[in-house]
């Protein structure tokens, strides 16, 4: 059986000398926190979804982000006993006080420090997929 693709973005800005990451709380299930993404549509690029999925979730445009396309990490998991396969690629917001506007699938945002987002995101993957992504957003 092959994954259910799904793409999204890991967004960060700077705000008061450090990086923060935006999460957002699903309005459906377990209302757990997650990066911007949704399911690859039939003929569509993890790229063109990632994009579109940040812009319907979010209200971000390509033209609110600084993305870096030479940082992405791929998760595997599983859904109900189904492979799934993320890939996230990293994008810095252009202007940090930017509102972000939330769909009728997510309840509540935040911009949270590393440790905060980690704790908040309560997956293992997800943890390490923060850090690897905050140690080059420091840099940026």
């Amino acid at each position: 059986m092959s994954p259910t693709r799904a793409a999204g973005l890991v967004i960060f800005r700077k705000y008061n000398q450090g990086v923060q990451f935006l999460l957002l709380q699903t309005s459906y299930g377990q209302h757990h926190w997650t990066p911007p993404k949704g399911h690859v549509d039939p003929g569509e690029s993890d790229w063109v979804t990632a994009l579109r999925e940040t812009k319907e979730e979010a209200g971000l445009s390509e033209e609110d982000l600084e993305i870096y396309k030479d940082v992405s990490k791929t998760l595997h998991y599983d859904v109900k006993g189904k492979p799934k396969d993320v890939v996230y690629w990293l994008a810095k917001l252009r202007n940090p006080e930017l509102e972000v506007k939330l769909s009728y699938e997510h309840q509540d945002l935040k911009w949270l420090p590393l440790k905060q987002a980690q704790e908040v995101s309560g997956f293992e993957d997800m943890k390490k997929l923060l850090a690897e992504f905050n140690e080059k957003a420091d840099k940026l």
